[in-house]
């Protein structure tokens, strides 16, 4: 391989590692034993990042070489389908621009991608006749991000990890002193003697609907009957964490600046939830149990009382520097493909503002309810991931019967697989791999017999005379 195909040309992710590090470019240069100038040309791409550099940026900020190396310095977001949509067809911008731009300039790749946020949301607003259709027809007519999305892009932004949520369950854990198998009563015993908390199990008619529900003037959590035992206990440290870690809780979200008191409340709930995990599945424990199963879930389950489902959420969380397990991403969704959850520590494989791609077999799954399906999926720029999924049920507590039937999609880089028991038996070096897109909105796969609609950045292509595999034919 020749010399300069080594080179590394790394500007964006570093001016974003100063930025997320609120350094000064003078800061940086003095941490790092370079002059400012010097470092202004390897944040411009002027210069390669050396082996040297790579090493002096790891001991000086404790950073894991390969989150340098991660595929989308936009915390998971694409410019590139941003750019596909048809309001650009006509500047004919192609892939390897779009992706130069999100390395050259990720924080104005950001702001492209909330600009065209905002833009969705207003046509879907201006649908639903939330304001007029006319331009300056009142104040309403300048919607927010939405709190969701915000978040999601926070949370997307950090990897789905908080190292200072981690160390405060790892204290909180310290003081328990409690086996995670039994994890419920100490929790429960320090809610009470702490914080003169009482928990009670209520029936679902005085709930009213709600699972969890905090009386602050009666010193009492009281939890639905309906939850399951390991949702009893994780909505327990829920509580707890947010007492004994509201300062640390209030600092990141200092940090994260929600914009408005909304989207800050939900970034809190976020943060609470996230601790809760850690609390019920301490992190090296959690990922020296991984581990030694080969990520076998239903294995690992029973040793930290947990479902599925808090357990595939946790595997997104897994980053930590020094000692990081696979980087999965999880989604879930129900039946109809309305995705209600969605996590990554690495790379996201499908669209930010849509669905996932229904040639992933994770929709499948519902016709196999409780059992894992896998799959290895190819994305159109090459990169193969393995994908695991199956079904879950949450009880809606309204009344008898009523549950839901979700399923929680997992999935990794293909290197990975040979970590994971699920693919054991895989030709890993040449699996049989199906084809996907992030969505058919932006998707440009041809004679996809599955695709339910055009490319926004291309034109269809009628023929009377034939008929296409595809129902959406189009030129290519």
């Amino acid at each position: 391989m020749a010399v300069s195909d080594k080179k590394l040309f790394l500007g964006g992710r570093l001016k974003r590692l100063r930025r997320d590090l609120s350094l000064t470019q003078t800061r940086m240069a003095a941490d790092l034993g370079v002059s400012p100038s010097y470092l202004n040309l390897l944040e411009r791409n002027q210069r390669p990042v050396t082996a040297q550099m790579l090493l002096r940026l790891a001991e000086a900020y404790d950073l894991d070489l390969r989150s340098l190396s991660a595929d989308d310095p936009g915390g998971g977001v694409s410019l590139e389908e941003v750019l596909g949509d048809r309001m650009f067809a006509d500047l004919g911008i192609g892939r390897h621009e779009a992706t130069e731009i999100a390395e050259m300039s990720p924080t104005v790749t950001e702001a492209i991608i909330r600009l065209y946020r905002a833009y969705l949301d207003r046509g879907r607003l201006i649908d639903l006749g939330a304001f007029d259709r006319v331009e300056g027809a009142g104040q309403g007519s300048s919607p927010e991000v939405q709190p969701t999305e915000w978040v999601r892009d926070v949370v997307g932004a950090q990897r789905n990890h908080f190292a200072e949520l981690e160390a405060c369950a790892e204290k909180l854990l310290a003081d328990l002193k409690s086996d995670p198998q039994d994890l419920g009563p100490a929790v429960r015993e320090r809610l009470l003697a702490r914080h003169n908390i009482q928990t009670r199990i209520m029936p679902v008619e005085v709930m009213s609907g709600a699972l969890r529900r905090y009386d602050h003037h009666r010193k009492r959590l009281m939890l639905s009957e309906t939850l399951a035992p390991a949702s009893r206990i994780f909505s327990m440290a829920y509580q707890l964490g947010l007492l004994e870690c509201a300062a640390d809780i209030a600092a990141l979200a200092d940090r994260l600046k929600a914009p408005d008191r909304t989207t800050r409340q939900l970034l809190r709930v976020f943060l609470a939830n996230y601790l809760a995990a850690a609390i019920l599945m301490p992190y090296a424990p959690f990922l020296a149990a991984l581990e030694d199963t080969g990520y076998d879930i239903e294995r690992v389950r029973p040793r930290f009382g947990i479902s599925f489902e808090q357990a595939a959420q946790r595997l997104t969380t897994l980053g930590r520097s020094g000692a990081r397990g696979v980087p999965f991403f999880m989604v879930r969704m129900d039946a109809a493909g309305n995705i209600s959850k969605r996590f990554a520590a690495g790379a996201f494989p499908f669209s930010r503002f849509g669905g996932t791609c229904p040639r992933w077999n994770v929709h499948d799954s519902f016709k196999t309810p409780s059992r894992i399906v896998t799959q290895v999926i190819e994305t159109p720029d090459g990169e193969r991931y393995f994908t695991l999924s199956r079904t879950v049920r949450r009880i809606s507590g309204l009344q008898s019967g009523q549950e839901d039937e979700l399923v929680i999609g997992l999935g990794c880089d293909l290197k990975f697989a040979n970590k994971l028991v699920y693919a054991r038996g895989l030709n890993i070096a040449s699996p049989l791999a199906v084809e996907i897109g992030p969505s058919c909105r932006i998707c440009e796969r041809p004679a996809c017999p599955q695709r339910a609609a055009q490319p926004i950045n291309r034109t269809l292509h009628i023929d009377e005379t034939s008929k296409s595999l595809s129902p959406f034919p189009f030129v290519a």
